[in-house]
């Protein structure tokens, strides 16, 4: 509550009395509930003189339409701690949705699924030193199946990060990460509310394995003015893909060659809301006795303002067989999404539409197996019905080699909490 408020109760019950005992006993209530909010507005005005001169400022209450700008969770801030007992506060934030899916595959079937149950965490440790931590929970298609039975919902700790700032041209941290070589990767975290679309594009999915979705190392990033350019970088070393090229090492590398990662993306004054980078990835997969030296390049161009928003990305793979194997084989995604929020009915809806592809050649014995080749339109519309929730509908036309074109139509409501 406010300084002015606590005075505003504060004023109101000491000075009922005291007014009360000089007003005339023919005074009207009118006159006595005049009498004191006229003073209540002269010390209000006095109260608000007073914090401006000490610099606190009264925050307005949110308004019910979306910032142009999205609500985020990840940074704490430096006054995140109790006053009296100089802890740090724990900050909590949420995000889940609910989906319906149809498709005209053969074999599909349709209905409602729970998507993922998302809570951010995060705390100042210090003025310098800051944590974060996303945790998820994800419904198992087996539960309840097996000796004993499948829990209902698999737990990751998806992110886990502890950094310290020195300024904004220098921070390192440690952790968990989402891999920093893709756009996407890195803006929209879990918690489908974040982004425009209801999923996320093929070459970035959760359990995908395209790119290397997390990273576990360390991290030094940090933004240097430029003339103007606002150059940001990323450079990291860490473990690589896991013996399941899906998942990070975690529990460790599966060899003794460290994973490395830089990226650099400029963000222009002149041009706001237009960033544009590219990223470098190396690593040694590991799978059995076989091993594959793996180089990942990466760029996007992106105008984040949405009117028009605009996303495109382009990634090649590229591994190469470590002696006995040989060959070298190249795989390429890229997408594109075109997003713009009508100026109408208070900017509420915004109609969208990607379309994505992904080529692995059957030279890619790493990939072959476990990433599809694939084209997709999607065409939707999102609708936000507050500032912390929305609707979402989807249209979408996939293809794959050797199979025919299939149809789906897809819905979600999605949230923040």
């Amino acid at each position: 509550m406010p300084i002015s408020a606590h005075f505003r109760v504060l004023y109101l019950v000491l000075s009922v009395p005291v007014i009360m005992g000089a007003q005339d006993s023919s005074t009207g209530q009118t006159e006595l509930i005049q009498a004191l909010l006229a003073r209540i507005d002269r010390l209000e005005k006095r109260v608000g003189e007073l914090e401006a001169r000490n610099g606190v400022v009264a925050q307005p209450e949110p308004t019910a339409v979306m910032a142009e700008t999205p609500v985020t969770h990840d940074v704490p801030h430096d006054h995140d701690h109790d006053a009296v007992s100089g802890s740090p506060n724990l900050r909590i934030a949420g995000f889940t949705d609910f989906d319906f899916g149809s498709t005209d595959q053969p074999g599909s079937k349709s209905g409602f699924s729970e998507g993922q149950f998302i809570l951010h965490l995060s705390s100042a440790l210090s003025s310098k030193v800051s944590y974060f931590a996303e945790l998820s929970a994800t419904a198992r298609t087996d539960a309840g199946m097996g000796s004993p039975p499948a829990p209902g919902f698999n737990f990751e700790v998806e992110r886990s990060i502890i950094r310290f700032e020195q300024s904004d041209k220098f921070k390192i941290s440690f952790g968990r990460y989402h891999t920093p070589i893709n756009y996407w990767n890195t803006e929209y975290h879990h918690g489908s509310w974040l982004q425009t679309s209801i999923a996320r594009p093929a070459m970035v999915e959760f359990g995908g394995s395209f790119i290397p979705v997390h990273f576990i190392g360390a991290l030094v990033e940090g933004a240097l003015p430029a003339g103007g350019l606002n150059l940001n970088y990323n450079a990291g070393i860490g473990n690589g893909r896991g013996a399941v090229i899906s998942r990070s090492g975690d529990f460790g590398d599966v060899n003794n060659n460290r994973a490395w990662l830089t990226t650099v993306f400029i963000k222009p004054d002149k041009l706001y809301g237009l960033q544009v980078g590219g990223s470098v990835y190396r690593d040694e997969i590991t799978q059995g006795l076989n091993s594959h030296r793996e180089w990942i390049t990466s760029g996007h161009i992106v105008w984040s303002r949405e009117n028009p928003e605009v996303i495109a990305e382009v990634a090649n793979v590229q591994h190469t067989g470590v002696a006995p194997l040989s060959g070298v084989s190249n795989s390429i995604a890229y997408y594109v999404q075109i997003g713009y929020r009508l100026p109408w009915l208070d900017r509420l809806w915004k109609p969208y539409y990607r379309f994505e592809y992904i080529h692995v050649p059957n030279s890619d014995t790493v990939f072959r197996f476990v990433v599809p080749s694939e084209n997709t339109s999607i065409v939707g519309i999102r609708y936000d019905i507050s500032r912390f929730a929305a609707i979402k509908l989807e249209y979408r036309n996939i293809g794959a080699p050797g199979v025919p074109r299939f149809n789906g139509a897809f819905a979600q409501t999605s949230f923040t909490f």
